[in-house]
């Protein structure tokens, strides 16, 4: 037989929990962590399995004392002193030791899946930019839900379900062994069939199962999509054809929950009839042995109340067969696709080494997000600390590409980037992006605080500091016309706020962090004209002092700036600033030109195409940039160059 094939190493990042990858070894991973209670539950629960099924055999030696008695007395129940000690401290027991492993499981319950929840949650914060883009945050959020759900649902499947069935089939057997082997016999032949046909028919229910869920899970999603859609179903007068797609999935619900419940019940039927077959056999043979004269009527009264409290026990097996194996799914699921290996991780001796000046060198890059297709190939680029630059080209030219690579959201394919001469891979991560500083186009919002958003910029901000920031960021006023002011929740991912709103947060959060390095990626793009120039003064005060990189979707926002980047497939086509740029008639100028006019070309050296209704307008409105105000020099009351709303550099 060949030898097992080793799980993979997992590259995890430093610091990180060292999860195991297989679901068994994950659950005892967890286990280990509170052995100590575990095992005092487990010692619980057989001590209470135990004391139930004793009750018959100390039963038994009170009929047995009954039964042989002479005469009937008062003075008799004083002799069963002893087995009535048992009964009661057997009764008593039983009552003590399950709510002592009760009280176990709610205590250590919650701790346990805060804990599972913590350590997992732990090392997906480590996964790459590739891996959550290519992952929805809410099936993330729902697979670390499920499997610390599964991890604490599974152990209490074992130590309050499974093993007490164990203890119970274990005494009975024994118990009977010492009234007469041949019920020992009869009864252990029915447990070792029940509990395989059981295990087997679990197995078997499981796809149905499986597929009714699946069923009942679309059915809420077709019902959420629908109410998250109301307004528009309504004014579309489509309630009616809301109604029937909702029908005709209930339709599929119904069928595989038909199915999954149709062989549940011929599950059901064949735990009835075993649970018969014992109860009759162990009464008809017990019977038998006594009329035979081979047991007495203690040993008789004891087969059959050993009988009944196994079938009590074994009831529903094949249902907790079914839920473990789901449990145990969850716990797969959940593993499989958050303990893989990490990506990006600090190299080994990676320091948080502070960043003084802010000097930028691309040496040699190599990158691509797919090895067959290199975005650079051999970039190099030298920015000096305290320069402003603006990035300018089309989409896919490459500037998302050379931000993302500066920030070390993907590790290059070869090369280096560089930041005051020290390679950035020999930064630990969390020291590199606490020196940069981003403002992204469409900045998402915690659902805090408006005070807690601005403040995760520096967290040990005073809330004069924090007013400070939003008041640069031309945010105070809004602000404070909420009802509840800096203390106002913005809703999930900022939805309580204009776009113009979350970009202000965003830009007051980033003054407050001061980082050296500063990244604007259209950082105005969703305010209105007088507040856009108002924020650029604030912006321009901000920059002094800072290496700023500006990617620019409207070339007259950088076109003051120290130097301008256009990218080509990749390349840096042209470098310099403005006027440099604009004298040389190349590319940077056909773009300024492009822009001013309203519509821009396929590529940089492609004619220019126009797109469907924007041919009309530029026929007439096309004009040298010298003719038309820019955005910054338009009067308010005057429209600056008409731009193409659906045409961008990004």
């Amino acid at each position: 037989m060949p030898p097992a094939t080793p799980l993979p190493t997992v590259q995890r990042a430093p610091g990180t929990p060292a999860l195991p990858q297989t679901p068994f070894r994950f659950i005892w991973y967890f286990v280990a962590q509170f052995r100590w209670w575990y095992a005092a539950m487990l010692a619980a629960e057989t001590l209470n399995a135990g004391c139930g099924i004793l009750i018959p055999y100390a039963l038994s030696r009170i009929i047995k004392a009954v039964t042989t008695a002479q005469q009937q007395s008062l003075a008799l129940v004083e002799t069963l002193s002893v087995p009535l000690a048992l009964f009661f401290a057997l009764s008593i027991g039983e009552v003590l030791f399950g709510r002592l492993a009760g009280g176990i499981q709610i205590r250590l319950g919650p701790r346990q899946r805060q804990n599972v929840t913590r350590r997992v949650y732990h090392y997906l914060q480590y996964h790459s930019h590739r891996y959550l883009s290519n992952n929805f945050a809410g099936a993330l959020a729902h697979r670390i839900s499920e499997t610390s759900m599964g991890v604490t649902q599974t152990l209490w499947a074992l130590i309050t379900e499974f093993w007490p069935i164990f203890i119970v089939f274990s005494v009975s057997i024994v118990l009977l062994y010492g009234a007469h082997p041949s019920l020992a016999a009869f009864v252990l032949a029915w447990a070792v069939l029940f509990i395989g046909i059981s295990y087997l028919l679990a197995r078997r229910a499981q796809p149905y199962a499986f597929h009714a869920s699946n069923a009942r899970s679309d059915t809420t999603g077709q019902i959420v999509d629908s109410v998250t859609n109301l307004a528009s179903a309504r004014l579309f007068a489509r309630l009616g054809y809301e109604r029937t797609l909702l029908d005709e999935t209930l339709k599929r619900e119904l069928k595989a929950v038909r199915t999954a419940n149709g062989y549940s019940e011929r599950v059901r039927w064949f735990q009835f009839s075993a649970a018969a077959v014992l109860k009759i056999g162990t009464l008809y043979y017990a019977l038998q042995l006594w009329g035979r004269g081979e047991i007495g009527v203690a040993e008789f009264v004891m087969a059959v109340s050993l009988a009944l409290l196994i079938i009590n026990e074994a009831r529903n097996l094949s249902r907790r067969f079914l839920e473990f194996f789901e449990f145990i799914g969850n716990v797969a699921n959940g593993v499989h696709t958050i303990v893989r290996s990490h990506e990006l991780v600090d190299a080994p001796g990676a320091t948080a080494m502070p960043i003084h000046q802010g000097a930028i060198e691309f040496r040699r890059v190599q990158f691509g997000y797919d090895r067959t297709r290199p975005v650079f190939r051999g970039l190099d680029l030298t920015i000096p600390a305290g320069q402003r630059v603006g990035l300018v080209g089309f989409s896919g030219s490459g500037k998302s590409t050379f931000v993302s690579t500066l920030l070390r959201l993907y590790d290059l394919d070869g090369g280096q980037i560089l930041i005051d001469g020290i390679d950035i891979r020999r930064l630990t991560q969390d020291a590199l992006h606490a020196q940069i500083g981003l403002i992204p186009q469409d900045p998402t919002l915690f659902h805090r605080s408006l005070r807690e958003n601005i403040r995760y910029g520096r967290l040990a901000a005073g809330d004069a500091e924090v007013e400070d920031a939003a008041r640069k960021a031309h945010a105070h006023d809004f602000i404070i016309q909420l009802g509840e002011g800096y203390d106002a929740m913005v809703g999930e991912r900022g939805v309580k706020l204009s776009g113009g709103q979350r970009q202000r947060i965003a830009i007051a959060r980033v003054i407050l962090k001061d980082a050296p390095i500063l990244i604007l990626d259209e950082a105005t793009a969703s305010l209105d004209s007088i507040t856009e120039r108002a924020i650029q003064e604030t912006l321009d005060e901000v920059m002094t002092g800072k290496t700023v990189l500006v990617v620019a979707h409207r070339l007259s926002t950088i076109a003051h700036l120290d130097r301008i980047l256009v990218f080509d497939n990749g390349c840096i086509v042209e470098d310099g600033s403005h006027a440099e740029l604009l004298a040389l008639h190349g590319a940077y100028w056909r773009l300024w030109r492009r822009q001013s006019d309203g519509f821009l070309p396929e590529s940089l050296d492609g004619e220019a195409r126009t797109r469907p209704g924007v041919a009309a307008a530029a026929a007439g409105t096309a004009t040298t940039a010298a003719a038309l105000p820019t955005r910054e020099t338009a009067p308010a009351d005057q429209p600056g160059p008409r731009i193409d709303p659906d045409v961008s550099f990004a």
